[in-house]
């Protein structure tokens, strides 16, 4: 059982170090685009907050800003943080999304969906990460629902991340919930790491593309695949 105390049994641990105690006594990780939401139990999403408003709050006090009479940022703590947790980061904290598959009843092609919006963010700077994502599906014995396309990626994108490992995450969970390999997925991104800090590049992006499956080893399927994203909405813009 987990001593949640500290050296002298006295003082209970932050809740940050209880989940992460949790976490490396079960196996598991928590990198900064891992799900740890089974490792979260009721209630600790609030004591999360209030740990982290503690924290931002000696970042701002480090930036040396006055938040007791800078009107603005009065309250800019505990607003950063309900952002990171519940909503930027949200993809770390809460389970998957309910996907239903349904039986494919004979349908024998390729079908897609997009463009799903990317909010993400860059792991290495925590600048955001915005762009479009398109999927494919060859199915097998099941089908998901369209909406759940979007659902699927923005658990997803809602991380710290890199694009390369948001892109195979994306096909990771594809693969399962349409219980079928043969995926494909492309993200086109504009990272505020290239356009908001260092070279500060407005013209670039970056695209990732995996193909498993059939669009893999077909090449007319691909070249199929990519014929139809031509014509969806952005793919061209």
């Amino acid at each position: 059982m987990t001593n949640n105390n500290d050296c002298c049994g006295s003082t209970p641990l932050p809740i940050s170090k209880q989940i992460r105690q949790r976490i490396v006594e079960a196996g598991g990780e928590f990198v900064s685009n891992k799900n740890i939401s089974e490792y979260i139990n009721t209630g600790e999403m609030d004591l999360l907050q209030d740990e982290l408003t503690a924290k931002f709050q000696e970042v701002l006090e480090t930036l040396v800003i006055d938040t007791e009479n800078d009107h603005n940022t009065q309250d800019t703590a505990r607003r950063v943080a309900k952002m990171f947790l519940r909503e930027t980061f949200g993809g770390r904290y809460v389970p998957a999304p309910k996907i239903t598959a349904f039986p494919n009843i004979g349908y024998e092609n390729v079908y897609t969906a997009g463009p799903i919006s990317i909010r993400s963010t860059c792991a290495h700077h925590f600048q955001n990460i915005v762009g479009r994502c398109w999927v494919g599906i060859f199915p097998e014995e099941k089908v998901i629902g369209l909406s759940k396309f979007n659902r699927l990626v923005h658990w997803i994108a809602e991380r710290p991340q890199i694009q390369e490992e948001m892109t195979t995450q994306i096909a990771d969970e594809l693969e399962k919930f349409a219980e079928t390999p043969n995926v494909a997925v492309v993200l086109k991104a504009e990272h505020h790491c290239m356009t908001h800090r260092g070279v500060r590049e407005h013209e670039s992006d970056m695209t990732t593309a995996i193909m498993r499956g059939k669009f893999r080893d077909d090449a007319a399927l691909k070249d199929e695949f990519y014929k139809l994203l031509a014509g969806m909405k952005g793919y061209n813009s």
